[in-house]
């Protein structure tokens, strides 16, 4: 395998594909990238048997041939070449030589027939959606993802379409992230898509994608952004009812800016670090939130005013929990509305139905 090739364009296609790459495996070459030359281009594979990133790049290509080559050392390498050429030549010996202007080096690399198969979907079930959209959607819930083991399908986010409504759902145990959007699709699909896949797809949205494409066939799901695809094993099980979750009726209803809100609550978490779980305590009567800290540290109290409806509520909040929703809500007012000390609070916005958190409260000592 020989070819020549942009080192700008190189960088970038590796940087993004090192990001599927396993950074320790049983199998060494999961720790490289897979190069595959031919026509006029290479294509690069990142993978570690449960998400893989691919991109192609325009190339000279002198000999065709595919070769493995560790991630880490090769990213550095080509990250400090000095020229804007690189020549990059692999022998029957699976020797990589790497050249640009006077920089020369020589590794080890890996046969090709090392690497793990990489899924194909033959479907041809295409979902199109604005990348703005589709980044906006994974940002709102992606956040209320487990990030433990307890419950593998908490790790996930659903993928609900039904009647041209595209639903994501996120939840943890202790909150529920639901995002909505239109979608000219006919069909219907339910597909747990791992939280850490639908960060890779969203580190590769940029201002210069349009449209993506998302197929699924099987277990497998791919994301075709631009040049990218990005190809993931879907969790398998059954989701948990969220819709039973969601309460249907509540006490005290309130309007509140978020902007003010989220001040509110960043300067009581000053009070507040990981070994310390005291709840921000809100006291709301008489269309005001008297929100209250008391730690170890210290005290704090500040103020808000709202416009409300319905009983005085007096309830606590994780401050990590509130304040995710409220930055991930992306209006300039929401709607709380409150069943009681110890029951789910739902936040939405003021119009439309384009999101829905909701997260459990935190007990107050008396």
């Amino acid at each position: 395998m020989k070819f020549i090739c942009d080192r700008n364009k190189l960088t970038e296609a590796v940087t993004n594909v090192q990001r599927a790459v396993s950074s320790k495996s049983t199998i060494p070459a999961l720790e490289g990238i897979l190069i595959k030359a031919e026509a006029n281009k290479i294509t690069l594979f990142g993978y570690d048997l449960e998400i893989c990133i691919t991109t192609t790049i325009d190339a000279s290509v002198q000999q065709q041939g595919s070769s493995v080559i560790k991630a880490k050392l090769f990213a550095d390498i080509i990250r400090r070449l000095p020229e804007n050429n690189i020549t990059i030549e692999v022998d029957d010996k699976n020797i990589v030589f790497i050249s640009c202007g006077k920089a020369n080096f020589k590794l080890v690399g890996m046969p090709a027939e090392d690497y793990p198969e990489i899924p194909v979907i033959r479907s041809t079930d295409t979902i199109k959606i604005s990348s703005e959209i589709l980044n906006s959607m994974i940002k709102q819930t992606i956040y209320a993802v487990a990030d433990t083991d307890v419950k593998p399908i908490n790790k996930g986010t659903l993928f609900e379409i039904e009647n041209k409504i595209f639903k994501m759902i996120s939840l943890d145990g202790y909150r529920l992230a639901i995002r909505t959007e239109n979608i000219d699709y006919e069909g219907e699909k339910y597909m747990i898509v791992p939280g850490k896949s639908l960060a890779e797809v969203s580190k590769l949205i940029n201002e210069d994608a349009e449209n993506i494409e998302i197929i699924s066939g099987g277990r497998h799901i791919i994301f075709k952004i631009g040049s990218y695809s990005v190809i993931s094993r879907l969790i398998e099980g059954q989701f948990i009812n969220y819709k039973a979750s969601i309460p249907e009726s509540h006490l005290t209803q309130i309007r509140i800016n978020t902007r003010k809100f989220i001040d509110t609550i960043e300067r009581l978490s000053l009070l507040l670090t990981d070994k310390m779980k005291s709840p921000i305590k809100c006291c709301i009567e008489d269309s005001i939130i008297n929100a209250s800290c008391n730690t170890p540290l210290g005290q704090a109290e500040d103020q808000i005013d709202v416009s409300m409806t319905g009983e005085n509520i007096e309830i606590g909040f994780n401050n990590k929990f509130l304040l995710d929703a409220l930055r991930n809500s992306e209006t300039d007012e929401i709607i709380m509305e409150l069943s009681g000390a110890t029951k789910a609070i739902v936040i939405k916005p003021t119009e439309g139905n384009s999101f829905l958190f909701m997260l459990m409260p935190m007990r107050l000592s008396r």
